[in-house]
């Protein structure tokens, strides 16, 4: 991993990227959501902060978990501009995150737990099946034989 020396205070996207391990046209995409920010030199090039690489990693460590990229922007939009996080920062965060999580868990698990029934049976019975159709959600706002749900594009 490439060292970047301390007296430097802000980073090319290319340091950004082998820094964080983010390619740079996912920097580009994050900047793009609103997840990271950078300054334009007089050249038009973009110069990101020391901090956007905690940045990066808190995005790529919600990302992991599942967290909604409008989840992820709202939560450091609460982080404090021109100073690097600090610890509590992060904790303050993640406490906000935590019910989602473990309703999260609770899912999976649930996944984990029906999963060999499922496909043991291969029905995958729209009233019964606890991984298509879980309490029958889609009967009540549907009607006629569908395996997913219609998506919302």
């Amino acid at each position: 991993m490439p060292q970047i020396p301390v007296k430097v205070q802000e980073l090319t996207v290319g340091q950004l990227s082998a820094r964080s391990g983010v390619a740079v046209s996912a920097l580009h995409f994050y900047e793009a959501k609103g997840l990271i920010s950078s300054r334009r030199t007089s050249g038009n090039q973009r110069r990101y902060s020391r901090d956007t690489l905690r940045r990066v990693a808190f995005v790529r460590a919600s990302q992991r978990v599942g967290m909604p990229l409008a989840a992820i922007r709202d939560a450091l939009a609460e982080l404090p501009d021109g100073r690097t996080p600090t610890r509590e920062d992060w904790a303050r965060l993640s406490e906000k995150w935590r019910a989602e999580l473990d309703e999260r868990i609770r899912r999976l698990e649930r996944l984990r737990d029906h999963l060999t029934d499922c496909i043991g049976c291969g029905c995958l019975s729209m009233t019964t099946c606890g991984l298509s159709n879980p309490d029958d959600t889609i009967g009540a706002r549907l009607t006629g034989s569908r395996l997913a749900p219609e998506s919302r594009a």
